[in-house]
């Protein structure tokens, strides 16, 4: 029986205030749902609790952050209910 491990992967991402890219160290379950990332390139941090990698500068305001996680998360819930409608 082999064993399962998590991935690790490093990736690309922007802020989702400003866009600015940032490296990302993200660990990945064999299932491919996220465990954890920690930005690797200086001044960004990622955004706890997300089931995807999201980062925000170091310099954003956490209203600012806030501002755009909301205007994120409705894009998303947009995206999913338009692929239910497909269905």
């Amino acid at each position: 029986m082999t064993k399962s491990e998590n991935k690790n992967m490093v990736e690309r991402h922007g802020c989702i205030v400003c866009a600015r890219t940032f490296q990302v160290l993200a660990m990945y379950t064999p299932d491919d749902e996220l465990v954890g990332c920690i930005v690797t390139s200086f001044g960004g941090h990622c955004l706890s609790g997300e089931r995807q990698p999201l980062v925000a500068c170091d310099t954003h305001t956490a209203e600012e952050i806030e501002t755009a996680y909301q205007r994120w998360q409705s894009r998303n819930d947009k995206d999913a209910d338009d692929e239910q409608e497909d269905e």
